[in-house]
């Protein structure tokens, strides 16, 4: 018998809840049926497809504040140059910690940048000095590699005060914790929170103005033009709506997840704040560990060194470096992440393999 496979890499991606695969299938389309259609198209199963979007709209508004609009994209990296490439607001400011979708769309607007610190425990002071004249401060809810949740609703206010945007990526928060209410930009992927790859959505507050981001045929209200895949978008809503009625019950399960493991890995190190973080998201180091033959050592688990983004490059993680680790000790950590469907069985059996796989290393 094959042994079990174990998957806690969740912050790389999710599984696809049932319930998002259930919602997609009437409009994968089929010859007893025409949920293929062309949402854009004005006869009746272009309209049937276009009421599906809709509905999809309104689910992922749902997880978002009130008074915006949401505008469908391929994903959350495609949400994210939109908001910064095509909002001209002059200097820019960034968390150290940003995924390399904003630290790289950033660099390439060739705006006058500013790079905010983090603390040891991951986290940006909500009162660091953001330099006069800034235009758009972006600042992550939850981080993808630690964990950390960001003091984001007072930075907000911070750029506020001095004229700027807010800029939020929310790809790990979205759809488990409550939105961040002070944002005027807000990006979010569905794959994320148990829905299919290949969709997001930029959440742009009402009266912020963008330009278009892809010309064409004028869809998503002119902002990104391109045909919509309703099956997405379905898929994409419906686990919009299961999360925000799961969110409490999700989080206490993943609280309890996360109290097993450290019990387990009580001699590893947690990087980042040990309260300021998802629960969902162990990023934990021990000296001496060689993480590529732990991973071969623990074929049959799915753990992660890190951003699935940054993986292969073979230098030191940006977010580890920027909490203060040395290279040698962002080498040493692995990120462990837990989800929904998660048991205690199997995070009991992973990360016991885990630390035996570390020990045997001699470490």
């Amino acid at each position: 018998m094959a042994a079990q496979f174990i998957y806690l890499d969740h912050q790389a991606t999710t599984p696809l809840a049932p319930e998002a695969r259930a919602a997609m299938l009437p409009w994968l389309g089929g010859p007893e049926g025409m949920g293929f259609a062309n949402p854009h198209s004005m006869h009746k199963a272009g309209r049937a497809a276009a009421a599906a979007v809709e509905v999809a709209r309104e689910q992922v508004a749902g997880l978002l504040p009130k008074g915006g609009r949401v505008v469908f994209t391929s994903g959350a990296t495609e949400a994210l140059n939109q908001a910064i490439r095509a909002v001209d607001r002059g200097p820019i400011a960034y968390s150290a910690v940003e995924h390399s979708a904003v630290v790289n769309a950033v660099l390439a607007t060739g705006a006058p940048t500013q790079e905010l610190a983090v603390s040891a425990a991951g986290l940006v002071d909500p009162e660091v000095e953001i330099a006069e004249g800034t235009g758009l401060v972006a600042v992550m809810q939850v981080n993808n590699e630690i964990g950390t949740i960001q003091p984001v609703a007072r930075l907000a206010e911070r750029a506020h005060e001095m004229g700027a945007l807010f800029l939020c990526d929310a790809v790990q928060g979205a759809g488990k914790l409550a939105p961040p209410e002070g944002a005027d930009l807000i990006a979010i992927t569905a794959h994320k929170l148990y829905g299919p790859k290949g969709i997001g959505a930029l959440w742009v507050r009402s009266g912020i103005k963008i330009a278009p981001w892809i010309e064409g045929g004028g869809q998503e209200s002119g902002l990104r033009s391109g045909t919509l895949s309703p099956s997405l978008c379905a898929g994409f809503g419906a686990a919009a709506a299961l999360a925000k009625e799961r969110m409490d019950g999700d989080f206490q399960h993943l609280s309890g997840l996360a109290e097993l493991a450290r019990s387990i890995l009580s001699r590893w190190t947690v990087n980042g704040s040990e309260a300021a973080r998802w629960p969902g998201n162990l990023n934990l180091r021990l000296e001496g560990l060689n993480f590529p033959r732990l991973l071969s050592d623990c074929r049959n688990v799915a753990i992660s060194a890190g951003s699935a983004c940054g993986s292969g490059t073979g230098a030191p993680s940006r977010v580890l470096s920027a909490i203060g680790l040395e290279p040698h000790e962002a080498r040493n950590s692995i990120r462990i992440g837990f989800g929904r469907y998660t048991t205690r069985e199997e995070i009991e059996i992973a990360c016991r393999a885990i630390d035996a796989a570390a020990q045997a290393q001699g470490v």
